[in-house]
């Protein structure tokens, strides 16, 4: 984000996840003003994925998706056991730390399959 407003808020929300966990209503409140600047910025994935997690804590209570995994996992054992040793407020604190600077080529495929998953897990359940 270039707003140095909306990155103050970035780092805002970063800290009192840190501090507090997953505060529902604070973190949504946060999470919506934080898109409007999204939206100023004309950044429609960022803008969606924020728009998509304030909606799925909103919905769940809580943040349950994994951190996207750097390669494919193989054994399937090892896949289980990545996704269980992340907590939700890890998993947050990374999605939130991608939306720091979409220009890096990582941070946009990583923001992409957060958006995949945070649909699949809307039809899923």
């Amino acid at each position: 984000m270039n707003n140095t407003k909306a990155q103050k808020l970035l780092d805002k929300i970063q800290r009192d996840l840190m501090r507090n966990g997953i505060v529902v209503n604070t973190i949504v409140s946060d999470l919506k003003e934080l898109r409007l600047y999204a939206v100023e910025e004309e950044d429609p994935l960022l803008a969606k994925v924020i728009r998509l997690t304030y909606e799925h804590i909103e919905n769940y209570q809580t943040f349950a998706i994994s951190i996207p995994e750097d390669e494919p996992v193989d054994e399937l054992g090892d896949e289980n056991e990545s996704e269980t040793s992340v907590t939700p407020e890890e998993s947050l604190d990374y999605l939130l730390s991608l939306m720091n600077d979409t220009t890096i080529k990582n941070n946009e495929m990583d923001l992409r399959e957060y958006s995949r998953d945070l649909q699949e897990y809307e039809e899923e359940n």
